[in-house]
């Protein structure tokens, strides 16, 4: 059988099906035709064939063909790690790619499988369990990379604890116009306006709604082989977390209208769900955020999806996820209001529109759009400690922004974080970057003599 995928793999690659299909253009949905698409003489968008193409397919194929020779040598947790470890000497060719080109590459790649599956189990000390779900451990993976829900079992295989796939809007959209991402490699950051390009609610539900068959029918043929004692960890869509990131039509005139759309639709599938009030490529959307028009949004997507029909596990918890560029008065209303209605989660925090130091040199800089990376650290992370202090550490609040390392997560769960989020350190470490970053966090809890991530939660605050 693996000879098999294989030598598919290798035909694939050699007649130039690598590049993403129609489906998976995060940038062009198939529900829209390109300018290009209707002039014959228009020069393709990507090059059929290149030198970069050609040495990406080389090297792939090198790794696949060594990798099926090593397998037989050595047991499954080592050659898991070797597979992690191999992506390092393929992860550096996407940087020759146009970013978006980069973007749906990696995509794709996860959605036909041919990213590595973490076979070793976690270590137990960063298992912990929030709104009734288990998570193996807290690190995943921000919404952004997988908008429409296109790779979430190849992204949960990799070993994160939770994937949030979108944002994904009621109404197929386009986004923005090309090129919307640009990287800043040496300050570990991205500048991207995307401007929320999603395939639409329909389509990601019969995509979700799918997956979900395939992991009811899973787990109904293992049912007899599992031990009833045994812990497990995961949720709707596989062995980590679903988050389904809600967002509005760029040119929608209720905003709350369109994501009760995507809670009626949606919520069905997702282990949580996120109202997307922050994202600076949007007109408009962060006014959102203002302690009126929050409280108004979140009442009927909590009324929405309470008059829904849930079982013996419930309806799905409700977060929010905010910007970084919020003044004190502002983060002091939507706390107001988290803690009002009994909010489930906040999220900290989406990109930034300011450009802090070392960026500002760049003349990448001067590119509109949101900032996330490493320069985006200390700032979100302030954020998040001014949130927990508010919420009085009464509401589960996920971390993300310039988050790289073990350490990093480390950080933001003694600010304040129950859950930690990445993004941009993804992009550009790849899958190697995971399991290194659960061992350096274990590590980090265990030299403070944490005995698990729920003890760390706020301990900054604890010892001033």
């Amino acid at each position: 059988m693996s000879t098999r995928v294989t030598l598919k793999f290798m035909r694939d690659c050699l007649h130039r099906k690598l590049k993403p299909s129609g489906a998976l253009r995060v940038g062009a949905p198939r529900h829209y035709s390109t300018p290009s698409s209707s002039s014959s003489s228009a020069a393709p968008r990507v090059p059929q064939s290149s030198k970069k193409g050609r040495f990406f397919t080389a090297a792939t194929i090198g790794l696949v063909i060594a990798g099926g020779a090593y397998a037989s040598t050595v047991d499954e947790a080592t050659f898991c790690g070797w597979l992690f470890s191999a992506t390092k000497l393929v992860n550096p060719l996407f940087a020759l790619l146009d970013p978006e080109v980069a973007h749906q590459l990696a995509v794709s790649a996860a959605a036909r499988g041919w990213v590595p599956k973490e076979k070793r189990p976690d270590p137990s000390i960063l298992g912990l369990e929030v709104w009734g779900r288990r998570f193996s451990n807290p690190i995943g993976l921000a919404a952004g990379f997988d908008k429409n829900a296109e790779a979430v079992e190849g992204l949960l295989g990799l070993g994160f604890g939770f994937v949030e796939a979108g944002s994904v809007t009621p109404i197929p959209q386009e986004g923005n116009p090309k090129p919307r991402i640009f990287r800043l490699r040496q300050e570990g950051a991205i500048i991207n306006r995307y401007g929320f390009n999603s395939e639409g609610i329909v389509v990601v539900a019969k995509r979700l709604g799918a997956q979900h068959g395939k992991r009811k029918l899973d787990e109904t043929s293992s049912t007899s082989s599992a031990s009833n004692e045994e812990v497990k960890h995961g949720g709707k869509a596989g062995p980590g977390i679903l988050g389904v990131n809600l967002g509005k039509n760029k040119t929608s005139e209720d905003a709350a209208a369109d994501y009760v759309q995507g809670v009626h639709t949606l919520s069905q599938y997702a282990d949580y769900l996120v109202i997307n009030v922050s994202s600076p490529n949007t007109p408009g959307l962060r006014q959102l955020q203002g302690r009126k028009q929050l409280k108004d949004i979140v009442k009927k997507v909590q009324a929405a999806r309470d008059e829904m029909q849930w079982g013996d596990e419930g309806p799905p918890p409700l977060l929010v996820k905010i910007a970084p560029d919020l003044s004190k008065q502002d983060l002091e209303d939507i706390a107001a209001v988290a803690l009002a209605l009994r909010v489930d989660g906040l999220i900290i925090s989406n990109t930034t529109i300011s450009r802090p130091d070392p960026v500002s040199k760049n003349p990448v800089a001067e590119e509109p759009g949101g900032l996330s990376g490493e320069p985006l650290f200390p700032l979100s992370t302030n954020i998040l400690k001014e949130m927990y202090v508010l919420t009085k550490g009464k509401i589960p609040l996920i971390g993300c922004g310039g988050v790289s390392s073990g350490e990093d997560a480390y950080k933001k769960i003694r600010a304040g974080a129950t859950l930690v989020q990445l993004y941009t350190a993804f992009a550009y470490g790849g899958p190697a970057l995971i399991p290194e970053m659960k061992a350096e966090l274990a590590r980090c809890l265990e030299r403070d003599g944490f005995k698990n991530v729920y003890e760390a939660v706020g301990a900054d605050f604890r010892e001033v």
